[in-house]
């Protein structure tokens, strides 16, 4: 029942602000919306997102290896990608252990927020609550990284194992967007993982202020569509390229 005070009682006498229910349920809404809308652009084949883009280039780049006798700069990419995202990988192991030793310090935080203006002091409950959001989300990350991590380790099987430029030359174009069509995917986790920092630097913001934290999560989410929209290497990689795109046969 709502009081007047603008809280919703739970059972076992727990009172959650209306404001922090609100606030959740649209950082849930927004993240779960987000993700489905430009995971159906991607599906459609539309060239409106940097994904889909991208993934020309990759076919592009796996047509080229095949053409290569050396397929050591080919290996030499895909080994960067591999150090980026374990580096992200043993990051969000990092924060999630220090966001469950957050767990016990509720007293302290209150006493720290309420000396910030215009903050609302979490009850131990809603507490709880924050944190255990910020190590799903960590944790949502780092199952993210690591799947991303074991497929680009699947790449380089699949690189090694490439055909040579003289044999099986008609399996050639189907090689190539099968190995495009794993570096996308992997890709793809990647990216989920970093959109998964993103929502977690949003959700500090909670801890502050409830209507921050809505603010926080609209922000965030048009900073991703932003980037992967409206950005100037998305404008750039949209024009046409006479290298995917050819006028005449190459």
């Amino acid at each position: 029942m709502l009081t007047p005070d603008y809280y919703i009682s739970l059972p076992q006498g727990v009172n959650v602000h209306i404001l922090d229910i609100l606030a959740f349920s649209w950082f849930c809404l927004a993240w779960l919306a987000y993700s489905e809308i430009s995971h159906r652009i991607h599906v459609n084949n539309s060239s409106d997102n940097l994904l889909t883009i991208m993934h020309q280039y990759r076919v592009q780049w796996m047509r080229q290896m095949l053409k290569r006798e050396s397929r050591i700069p080919d290996m030499t990419g895909v080994g960067n990608m591999i150090r980026s995202i374990s580096f992200f990988g043993s990051t969000s192991i990092f924060l999630v252990i220090g966001a469950i030793g957050l767990m016990g310090y509720s007293q302290q935080a209150q006493a720290v927020i309420r000396e910030i203006p215009y903050a609302m002091p979490p009850s131990p409950f809603t507490w709880e609550l924050k944190v255990s959001l910020l190590i799903i989300v960590f944790v949502h990350a780092f199952f993210k990284y690591t799947w991303s991590l074991r497929q680009f380790n699947y790449i380089t099987i699949y690189v090694g194992a490439a055909p040579g430029t003289h044999e099986h030359i008609e399996q050639h174009e189907h090689y190539a967007q099968r190995g495009a069509e794993m570096m996308t995917s992997a890709a793809r986790h990647f990216n989920l993982g970093l959109r998964a920092y993103y929502y977690g630097f949003a959700i500090f913001s909670w801890f502050i202020h409830p209507v921050a934290f809505l603010l926080t999560t609209t922000i965030v989410i048009w900073v991703l569509y932003r980037r992967e929209f409206l950005s100037a290497t998305y404008t750039t990689l949209r024009r046409d390229d006479p290298i995917l795109h050819p006028k005449t046969p190459l």
